[in-house]
């Protein structure tokens, strides 16, 4: 089966967890047989790595990613195509806005198809669309596979001109990302992508019942196709001696509402107060990185806590390696990759309830996001009792090995299978 595929990013320059997923699925699905085009946005004057070359510098649509190798895809079943566009992941209009005066317009002079980057972010989506519909002209494939809300136009759009069927991939909402306070375009274009998809994939059982609640689809148009873990465990390179004195616990992700930042600071707090010696580590970025620095000081906590900024390649498995405890106090949380790639390390998780991945994972310590005063208990727990982290360990371990996107990329087959049909 040969399958169009438009997603926000892919390895190497990933920002979050849907790259890691996207190399997942692709890394699966190739194992198991199938071609994939994968369609990635990207501002052409940023494009430095020296795998990627553009083919037309007149039409500025296509580019071939070299050495598709090197992502565990076998022979040549993985093929990208570049779209020069300013679209990234989790992206707001203000944010579009900035990278836009960053981009210049030196990018758009190679984008003859459609001219200049919008003017805003639902127009950029619009014309990301409107270059689907011509890379659909031009590529034999089977079905269409499309990755979260920005990918609904082009879907839909490269669905129009071939009569191939289309799958939405729903890897997080408009409700997880802003809570009840939702940007009505976006709830709009997620909602008009899941009705026109033949069928929805979504993350975990979690997200599904949302999308049953919020959006009103048909529960039997859902499967549920839990995300996995890329490396397994013989693969993990870095490994660094924890210091017994010295206990590191680790926050790592977009320091923004839907991750729940601010309740690890204040559990945070109530740790030093019972273990003073605690470093805490909160490595990511986002729009309330401010706050939780200055919730820090407020607290006087600033020479227990190191702020990292975004991570990314060998920093995360640095990061990993040093930590005695990785938490995760998502606010809603519809899957959640980062503590499967702790438990690779040997790291134990506390991952808050209101996640996809607490449907899948039976070795790892689960709180309500909002109970500070039981998630500091935990961690106190952890971290003074090393025979509770060899048990969890060890039961993590043997968990692993049955989380993998072979199986994953199995189950999407029969979502392909079921769409054809």
């Amino acid at each position: 089966m040969r399958v169009l595929m438009f997603g926000w990013e892919f390895p190497p320059a990933i920002s979050g967890g849907l790259g890691t997923a996207c190399s997942g699925i692709t890394r699966g699905l190739g194992e198991l047989g199938q071609d994939i085009i994968f369609v990635l946005p990207r501002i052409q004057n940023q494009l430095n790595d020296h795998r990627l070359k553009f083919l037309s510098a007149e039409e500025g649509v296509f580019s071939d990613w070299e050495e598709a190798e090197s992502f565990g895809v076998l022979g040549n079943r993985l093929q990208i195509r570049v779209v020069d566009s300013a679209l990234r992941p989790y992206m707001n209009e203000n944010q579009y806005q900035s990278l836009l005066t960053k981009a210049g317009s030196s990018g758009a002079a190679h984008f003859a198809m459609s001219g200049t980057y919008g003017p805003n972010l639902l127009a950029e989506i619009w014309r990301y669309g409107k270059v689907a519909e011509e890379i659909a002209q031009k590529e034999q494939f089977d079905i269409i596979h499309g990755h979260d809300w920005t990918s609904v136009l082009a879907c839909v759009r490269a669905r129009r001109v071939s009569g191939k069927p289309y799958v939405y991939h729903a890897h997080a909402l408009e409700f997880d990302r802003s809570g009840e306070d939702v940007n009505p375009i976006v709830y709009d274009m997620e909602k008009y992508g899941m009705e026109a998809a033949d069928q929805v994939i979504a993350v975990s059982h979690y997200t599904k019942e949302t999308i049953i609640r919020r959006y009103g689809l048909r529960p039997e148009k859902i499967t549920v196709v839990h995300n996995a873990v890329s490396r397994s465990e013989s693969e993990v390179r870095v490994r660094t001696p924890k210091k017994d004195s010295e206990k590191l616990v680790l926050f790592l992700g977009r320091i923004t509402f839907q991750k729940g930042p601010d309740y690890f600071v204040e559990a945070a707090s109530l740790v030093l107060q019972r273990m003073p010696g605690v470093k805490f580590v909160m490595a990511g970025a986002g729009d309330m990185m401010p706050q939780m620095i200055e919730k820090v000081a407020g607290l006087q906590m600033g020479s227990h806590f190191h702020f990292t900024g975004f991570l990314q390649g060998p920093d995360v498995e640095r990061i990993f390696a040093l930590s005695d405890l990785y938490v995760m106090p998502s606010v809603s949380e519809p899957f959640g990759i980062s503590p499967l790639e702790a438990m690779l390390y040997d790291v134990p998780v506390i991952i808050s309830k209101q996640s996809g991945v607490a449907e899948i994972l039976h070795h790892a310590l689960k709180v309500d996001f909002w109970d500070v005063r039981e998630l500091a208990d935990k961690m106190i727990a952890l971290l003074r009792h090393p025979a509770l982290v060899d048990e969890m360990s060890a039961g993590a371990r043997a968990e692993l090995k049955h989380i993998k996107w072979e199986r994953a990329a199995e189950k999407i087959i029969a979502v392909y299978q079921q769409a054809l049909n």
